[in-house]
């Protein structure tokens, strides 16, 4: 019975916090899509506003928000940042959405960008989120009061994790994967980087909007890694065992495009045991590290149940 409700604490302290990401984040990018178009006229600003407020779980601006709050941060500006994380988020689903990707016309339960628009925009769209992402960034350490090079470390992080060090080297992994049957360390390669770098990145960015001590970081880096990875064998299996109502986007798309899977490579409830197995070393990180655990290993646990 205790165990039981420490489970139902921890998803109604997940579904809080993601909650409050979602208000705090979404309200953001509706004003950053207003301005925006100011900057970008005609077609391309509509289509950018488009793409930023595209509706979402907002787990990663969650993470920026709990692992600010880890390391004592307490400052509301915090926001600001899980907004430039998520619009980094918004230029990656545009891009993955493409006719030479992934060919979805779903995201969230609406039309992908470049179906709502047209494909020349919405890969411009695409590329000019990266640098409306800095703008965001820029501000948010302004309103926390952060020096030059904190903002610069910052910077790096994040747009590394963008790059082709992360996501984008991710994604041409992911690419060249399609027909081919990958064992487990090369998913774990792929993905790593594919999904994992900006989820690390989250929480790493809230460690460092927090100026935490580099032992710190190190801790949120590794939880990061290891729920990235939690994070993409969860979306696999829903792919297989959702439908297209729950996620939002296509389902079954992984089974089209021919490609290699944690669930292809191990099994549903396999794979169930293997996010569960990275989820729980994640939390092992921040105990280790003495690191205040409830929200993150509240998200942890939210990550590797989550049905949608």
């Amino acid at each position: 019975m205790p165990e039981r409700r420490q489970v139902s604490g921890e998803a109604a302290l997940a579904s809080a916090l993601l909650a409050e990401a979602r208000e705090r984040v979404d309200r953001l990018l509706d004003a950053w899509s207003e301005r925006i178009q100011t900057i970008v006229p005609g077609r391309t600003g509509e289509a950018l506003a488009y793409a930023l407020n595209t509706p979402g779980k907002r787990v990663r601006a969650a993470l920026v928000l709990a692992a600010y709050r880890s390391v004592g941060g307490i400052s509301p500006a915090i926001a600001a940042v899980a907004t430039a994380v998520e619009t980094v988020h918004a230029y990656s689903l545009v891009h993955d959405d493409l006719p030479c990707m992934d060919d979805d016309a779903l995201r969230r339960g609406r039309p992908t960008t470049h179906r709502a628009y047209d494909v020349p925009t919405a890969t411009r769209v695409g590329f000019l989120l990266v640098p409306v992402a800095g703008l965001v960034l820029s501000q948010a350490a302004r309103d926390l009061v952060l020096s030059e090079p904190s903002l610069g470390r910052m910077a790096r992080e994040l747009f590394e994790a963008g790059g082709i060090e992360g996501m984008v080297g991710g994604q041409w992994l992911d690419l060249e994967a399609e027909g081919r049957t990958l064992d487990l360390d090369g998913l774990i390669a792929v993905h790593r980087a594919k999904t994992g770098a900006l989820i690390r990145a989250a929480c790493v960015l809230g460690g460092m909007a927090a100026e935490a001590p580099p032992a710190a970081l190190e801790a949120l880096g590794h939880y990061g890694h290891e729920v990235g990875l939690a994070f993409q064998i969860a979306d696999d299996v829903l792919d297989v065992i959702g439908t297209s109502a729950q996620l939002g986007k296509t389902a079954g798309r992984d089974a089209e495009l021919a490609k290699s899977t944690y669930v292809s490579v191990l099994g549903v409830e396999r794979a169930r045991e293997e996010a569960a197995t990275h989820a729980h070393r994640a939390v092992g990180h921040l105990e280790a590290a003495g690191l205040e655990v409830g929200a993150l290993a509240a998200l942890a646990g939210y990550i590797v149940s989550r049905e949608s």
